[in-house]
């Protein structure tokens, strides 16, 4: 984030000098928007960490020079809420600092601090995390069940990266192919303009013929300029790449999504073990909405129970400790229980789950 600071920076300086009005407000927009939703958000772990010091410290520091540096950026375009963003973080905090974000240098950039290709690497990031949503959202799969694997084709980044890809859409692990072909391939058409003049009442057989061959073989078979060639009821049939049409499609199992020459392709297969620890996340956030909405402290023990079907059960005795363990519970019981109580959906199963605060802790 500090390297996209100081491209920003650099971009709007520079084209504020030209008058480039637009072109700079809209380089600021994108920049708040990825710090937003990208950059704080991955770093909530940090931010949420004990104490003040070390990684959280460096998040925190980081996040600062970061709001302080756009004060200045934003002044010129929103001075009224660049104003009092610089009085809450440096007017009010630091003795002797300017009354005012109008009384200060405009911000200059720090060409030591951008890295061209770690931005770079991380837009490809987003850009993968982006398909993938897609993917998750074209398959129905909720982001908190897990998958096996997600394939990106048309893009190389290294392990740390593929981690924040991995843990972004919850897939147990991304692997970087030069072919997408595995998992897809193309429904193949007849061209009615030009098939039907020629063939004529062979035009259903063929198209029923054409469904049953694999797609990607055709389509490489035209790209070296070669024909199609099978038989119907004792005629030939010779069809070009004008004669037909290709639609792309995914394997059973696989759903893609392609944006130019990057492709991602997420295993939809889902195991059992897969299958259960959905369910384990689901009831974890349930939890934690239920710890919200009680009102209770984000360091308050609680204890919680549940009602739930003979499977559900099963999930959650099983996963009983990480369950405790993430949403600060002291004890975890099966039946009715005095506190706040609601009944929940969990991925088609029927649930009542109670949450109180444990004095006793």
């Amino acid at each position: 984030v500090r390297s996209r600071l100081n491209t920003m920076v650099d971009f709007v300086d520079k084209g504020m000098a030209e008058y480039k009005i637009t072109e700079t407000a809209r380089a600021i927009a994108a920049f708040v928007d990825e710090l937003s939703n990208w950059y704080v958000r991955r770093c909530r772990e940090r931010f949420w960490g004990k104490g003040m010091e070390g990684d959280k410290l460096a998040a925190f520091e980081t996040l600062y020079t970061v709001l302080t540096t756009l004060c200045g950026v934003c002044a010129p375009y929103i001075p009224f809420m660049a104003e009092t963003m610089y009085r809450n973080l440096v007017a009010n905090n630091i003795p002797g600092a300017p009354i005012s974000v109008h009384l200060t240098d405009f911000p200059s950039a720090r060409a030591e601090l951008i890295d061209p290709e770690l931005e770079k690497e991380m837009d490809e990031v987003i850009r993968a995390v982006q398909l993938g949503r897609a993917c998750r959202n074209a398959a129905s799969i909720k982001v908190r069940q897990p998958a096996q694997a997600l394939y990106v084709k048309g893009s190389a980044l290294s392990e740390g990266m593929a981690a924040l890809i991995a843990d972004e859409l919850n897939v147990k692990e991304v692997r970087f192919v030069t072919d997408a072909r595995a998992f897809t391939t193309y429904k193949i058409k007849p061209q009615m303009r030009t098939v039907g003049p020629k063939y004529g009442k062979l035009l259903k057989k063929i198209g029923e013929h054409l469904l049953t061959l694999d797609g990607n073989q055709v389509v490489d078979g035209f790209e070296k300029g070669e024909a199609l060639r099978f038989e119907i009821e004792g005629s030939e049939v010779v069809l070009s790449k004008e004669d037909v049409l290709t639609e792309p499609m995914q394997k059973a199992g696989f759903v893609a999504q392609t944006e130019g020459e990057l492709t991602v392709v997420l295993d939809t297969n889902l195991t059992e073990a897969l299958i259960e620890e959905g369910f384990v996340r689901e009831v974890i956030s349930k939890l934690q909405t239920m710890r919200k909405e009680a009102g209770f402290e984000v360091t308050d023990r609680i204890g919680a129970a549940y009602q739930a079907g003979e499977k559900l059960s099963a999930v959650i005795e099983k996963a009983k400790g990480e369950i405790m363990g993430a949403v600060l519970a002291t004890e975890l019981v099966p039946g009715s229980h005095d506190g706040v109580s609601k009944e929940w959906n969990i991925n088609g199963e029927d649930a009542v789950l109670t949450v109180w605060v444990n004095a006793q802790a």
